[in-house]
This record gives C-alpha cells, sequence and structure tokens, in this order.
C-alpha cells in the first residue's frame, strides 16, 4: 500500500497523471498478495482452495493491468519529450 501511495505522491510532484493508472494498475497484485496471505493465516485449509484459484486470477490481471499502465506511461512520456 505504501508503494502505491509513493507511486501517486511521485506523479503528483511531477506532474504525470499517468502514474495514477500504474497505482491505480497495483491494486489486483496487492488484493492478490491478501489472499495469499489470508489463505497461509489459516494453515492452508483446504476448505480455502479457492483462494488459491483467485490469488492466480488476481496475479494475473494485476501483471496485465501493470504492462499496460507502464506502456501508457511510456506512451505519455515520449508525447512530452
Amino acid at each position: 500500500m505504501l508503494a502505491i501511495v509513493l507511486v501517486v505522491q511521485w506523479g503528483k510532484l511531477n506532474q504525470t497523471p499517468a502514474m495514477s493508472w500504474l497505482a491505480l494498475a497495483m491494486l489486483p497484485n496487492l488484493t492478490s498478495a491478501m489472499t495469499a496471505i489470508t489463505w497461509h493465516i489459516f494453515d492452508n485449509s483446504q476448505a480455502l482452495g479457492g483462494l488459491v484459484v483467485l490469488q492466480a486470477w488476481l496475479t494475473m490481471i494485476g501483471n496485465c493491468c501493470l504492462a499496460a499502465a507502464t506502456w501508457n506511461l511510456l506512451r505519455t512520456e515520449r508525447q512530452r519529450s
């Protein structure tokens, strides 16, 4: 969560709105980490096996979102130059 806040602050400091999209794209990965931690807190219970599937999907979605946000940031920075 701290990384997300720092990315937003860095974007505001440098007047780069595309950084906000990068921060937003980090949320699925944060949620993925929370599902993994929850599963481990409950001692890898088989009853919570669906969390593993959810975590995998959130990781994939998060990585795709981060790739798109990074491409958007690169495109925006090239236009500014």
